[in-house]
């Protein structure tokens, strides 16, 4: 039995990512990754074009990530000040959440969803914290918030 020297047009679990050789066995090849275009078979002018598409791909992905980046700047020069009502000991009624957090944001013009952000710890009395708002898979901006008694 031969083995088939196939290049991944798209990541494939547990086998490689998108543009890597990779060599499987000849039905593996026939009647999953071929017809599913998961792979093509690996020769010259193939590998050139995959290479050609990476490049295009990489380049679009730094600028989707620069464009990411800056985002974030805006967001971590902001405070979120919220203020609530206290009792005892500066404790707030309720706690900060990420839906006020989130109201704030596109208050601001920012295209944020609650989802994207992550309070680091329980916001029960006034004081400053900060909560991470995930961009992107690999940005993430860190935003300060302000909680503050109501008068």
């Amino acid at each position: 039995m031969r083995a088939m020297k196939l290049i991944l047009t798209q990541d494939v679990d547990k086998l490689g990512h998108m543009g890597e050789t990779v060599t499987v066995k000849p039905g593996f090849a026939r009647n999953y990754l071929i017809p599913r275009s998961f792979a093509v078979l690996a020769n010259e002018s193939k590998v050139k074009e995959i290479e050609h598409y990476k490049r295009g791909l990489a380049k679009k992905k730094e600028a989707l990530l620069s464009a990411f980046r800056s985002v974030a700047k805006k967001i971590e020069a902001l405070t979120v000040t919220i203020s609530k009502q206290v009792g005892e000991s500066d404790k707030i009624f309720g706690s900060v959440t990420t839906a006020e957090i989130e109201e704030f944001l596109v208050k601001e013009k920012f295209d944020v969803s609650r989802k994207q952000i992550k309070i680091t710890e329980e916001i029960k009395t006034t004081g400053d914290y900060t909560a991470q708002v995930q961009l992107h898979a690999e940005v993430v901006a860190v935003l300060k918030i302000k909680v503050e008694a109501s008068s």
